[in-house]
């Protein structure tokens, strides 16, 4: 196999770097990785310093990049609690790498990310997925988004937000040394093919509104009246279920083509509602809003989380059934947190795609295409798969 990942609880980090690392290489068959991902939990904390040297010595690998995590992921299970040292290790013949490491500068002229490789649209046709990961305190993923978007339309940018501690406690890795904010990450170019899921996990209720009043990121009118009375409206006609999750709180899913006929599930960006106003009826949400979009009001739990989960796997299955590794982020509200059994998402990928090698963490903001464009999210699961090229 190409691909092999380890998993090990240890409290002691040379144990769990000698454990993960000798799995590596007996799962590779003694080669050396051309790409190594490793994910760490916050109680090797005073080991950081060293984790990345003795790692990549270890495993011999090119390239190594990773971060800690509130919740480290390693083939079936997702561990929230206690030490965890997850390793994930490709042997990529035919690739070239581009590894990067990004700073973030705020200018008269705006928010300036430098570090990106200066011949991204040289190599377009030959991209198959840029990976990054960031300090969430000290990077704007969304500038990187934009970015990719500007030189590499269409190839998917996955990854997520370091997570585990508030600022200047999250770390990064990057080969031998330890970063304390931006980015990293690489573009990897020829080798296997890279197709993800990104699972949102969200249901719509009611029908699709035309935003017909709109401000930066609020919304005054759908339709010619207020959110809010349009709220109002659909509440009384919702099954009683559905009626408790909105009190809970709702969600607004924007359509991705405006051309279709008719919008499901699947159809829609999922953004978040932050309040409103119940004198105006406003509602702020948390993108952009143009009048002329169309959106549509939706509600999650951990049913339709997991059923969304498993409807897309189960769909990429069907049109793919040789995913040969996966790399999994999955936010931080998910977990224990969402869903009554562990390791929901994890199980969910190795029950429908796998067994594979499959190593990840919950993020602090995840990272994936939804439709053929790139954008951060909250509460999701994100998959980057490879395929045989």
């Amino acid at each position: 196999m190409p691909f092999a990942s380890a998993l090990s609880n240890r409290p002691n980090l040379a144990a769990a770097i000698d454990e993960t690392s000798r799995e590596i290489a007996a799962s590779l068959g003694g080669a050396a990785p051309d790409l190594a991902f490793v994910f760490a939990s916050h109680h090797y904390a005073t080991r950081f310093p060293e984790l990345a040297a003795q790692l990549k010595q270890a495993l011999g690998a090119g390239l190594l990049l990773g971060c800690t995590g509130e919740t480290v992921i390693g083939g079936e299970r997702e561990c929230e609690d206690g030490p965890a040292l997850s390793v994930w290790c490709a042997v990529l013949p035919g690739a070239t790498l581009a590894p990067f490491e990004l700073s973030f500068e705020q200018t008269p002229d705006g928010l300036l990310c430098s570090g990106l490789p200066e011949d991204l649209a040289e190599h377009r046709l030959d991209t198959r997925a840029v990976f990054l990961l960031g300090e969430p305190f000290t990077s704007q993923p969304q500038t990187v988004i934009d970015l990719v978007t500007d030189e590499l339309p269409g190839v998917p940018l996955l990854g997520g937000m370091a997570s585990g501690g508030g600022p200047g406690v999250n770390r990064l890795f990057f080969n031998d040394r330890l970063l304390e904010h931006g980015a990293i990450g690489v573009v990897l170019r020829g080798g296997p093919r890279v197709t993800s899921i990104v699972s949102q996990g969200c249901r719509p209720i009611g029908t699709p509104f035309v935003v017909t009043k709109a401000d930066r990121n609020i919304i005054f009118e759908l339709g010619g009246i207020t959110p809010l009375q349009r709220l109002q409206q659909i509440y009384p006609e919702l099954p009683k279920r559905d009626q408790e999750l909105v009190e809970r709180g709702v969600h607004l899913g924007v359509v991705m083509n405006e051309y279709q006929d008719s919008f499901q599930r699947g159809d829609f960006l999922i953004v978040n509602v932050h309040g409103a106003d119940r004198t105006s009826g406003a509602l702020a949400t948390g993108g952009l809003m143009r009048v002329g979009q169309t959106v549509q009001f939706h509600i999650r739990d951990a049913e339709t989380a997991d059923e969304d989960l498993r409807h897309l796997l189960d769909l990429h299955r069907n049109v793919e059934s040789n995913s040969r590794g996966a790399l999994l982020f999955s936010c931080n509200g998910r977990g224990s947190r969402m869903f009554p059994d562990p390791n929901h998402d994890a199980l969910a990928v190795q029950q429908c795609l796998g067994p594979m090698p499959l190593a990840g963490f919950f993020a602090q903001g995840e990272l994936g295409p939804v439709g053929a464009k790139n954008y951060i999210h909250g509460f999701t699961a994100s998959v980057a798969l490879f395929e045989d090229a």
